[in-house]
């Protein structure tokens, strides 16, 4: 089973896009959380059964960091829940998806994350994540 797990949206200030995001959901987020692996800030709003992510950069080197230069704030990528991430990476592999890394890693929210190049989803950044 596949499902929306977030919408991950690159932001500039945290602290204004959680303000932002309070009052266009009207609700507060419920967590924040700081990857170091990927020099990046999250904050979590929780939407039915879906969140949405906002990411802020904690360093210049910070793929959030690239993408904001490159495209300025907004959509980064759609996140799918799955059951099994490394039979979901093989399986979208073979169906001639890119993935960016085939070895699922530590991501936000206590998941294990693996990306899909945009080239091969229609300019999308898709992640796959599993619970751990």
């Amino acid at each position: 089973m596949i499902r929306i797990d977030h919408i991950g949206i690159a932001v500039k200030n945290m602290d204004e896009s959680n303000e932002l995001f309070r009052k266009l959901l009207g609700q507060s987020h419920y967590k924040v959380e700081t990857v170091e692996s990927e020099q990046v800030a999250t904050s979590f709003f929780l939407i039915g059964e879906s969140k949405i992510e906002l990411l802020e950069a904690s360093g210049p080197e910070s793929p959030i960091a690239k993408f904001i230069e490159k495209r300025g704030e907004g959509i980064h990528h759609i996140a799918f829940e799955v059951s099994d991430i490394r039979a979901e990476i093989e399986r979208l592999e073979a169906e001639g998806f890119i993935p960016l890394n085939r070895e699922p890693k530590r991501g936000a929210d206590n998941k294990l994350v693996a990306f899909l190049h945009p080239k091969s989803a229609n300019g999308v950044l898709v992640e796959l994540c599993q619970g751990i």
